[in-house]
């Protein structure tokens, strides 16, 4: 996808912040529209279909956390990242779990939120061609890339957004260590540990959906003191 055909939605109450933003985004290359409640955003949502979602917490009628957890419900995984002056651990750690691809607190300077969508759409893949599969397997365990669903046999396993990423990477690497850190890299597009645990509950959620004992595993090794392993061998397809 060329950036110029790359479109971002606004969703914000703070009409002065998307006057800001707006132009700003544009320059970059962007197409972008705007919404001030997130009704009118989710039907936005359906009918402009935009590649990327910057989302407030705190609206009126229809807040940012609720119009997230609703998109993921749907099955929509658009990226998105979240605006909000309530700051904390706690408050990322539950938007992370909520399904939201970045968070980042008001007060914040345009150009960082301007490198955050940079940095989110290479993660996702927009702006350039990738080549790779599609499709990983090992033994019973499908994942598929596209429709961003998990099949063990014939049963399709409900995850969140940020489990399947974990989940993909380390099936994209198997049998290599891969560290809390280079997952908190690679996944949410953080370098830093802070949140190192929100990897571990990702993985008791990815052990949870799988019914792999950590004990003696099936898919995922934890390596004490560095991080975790995917076992078995990974075919792609």
């Amino acid at each position: 996808m060329n950036q110029q055909t790359i479109k971002l939605l606004l969703i914000d109450d703070e009409t002065d912040l998307l006057a800001e933003l707006k132009p700003l985004l544009e320059r970059s290359g962007y197409s972008v529209d705007t919404s001030t409640n997130g009704i009118e955003g989710l039907q936005k949502i359906e009918s402009w279909q935009p590649d990327l979602l910057i989302l407030d917490v705190l609206m009126p009628h229809l807040d940012g956390r609720t119009l997230l957890r609703r998109l993921r419900s749907d099955n929509n995984w658009i990226p998105v990242i979240l605006l909000t002056r309530v700051g904390g651990t706690t408050d990322r750690a539950l938007s992370l779990q909520e399904g939201a691809d970045d968070y980042v607190n008001k007060p914040f300077d345009p150009f960082e939120l301007l490198a955050r969508i940079q940095a989110l759409l290479r993660r996702t893949q927009h702006g350039q061609v990738v080549q790779r599969s599609q499709r990983l397997q090992s033994g019973d365990l499908l994942l598929d890339r596209t429709s961003r669903q998990l099949w063990i046999g014939e049963q399709v396993v409900d995850l969140t957004s940020r489990a399947f990423g974990v989940l993909e990477y380390l099936m994209d690497h198997p049998g290599e260590i891969i560290t809390r850190n280079t997952l908190l890299d690679k996944v949410w597009g953080w370098s830093y540990a802070v949140e190192s645990r929100a990897v571990d509950m990702r993985i008791a959620e990815l052990r949870k959906a799988l019914n792999d004992n950590p004990n003696t595993p099936k898919y995922i090794e934890t390596v004490i003191g560095t991080g975790y392993r995917f076992l078995g061998q990974v075919k792609h397809k």
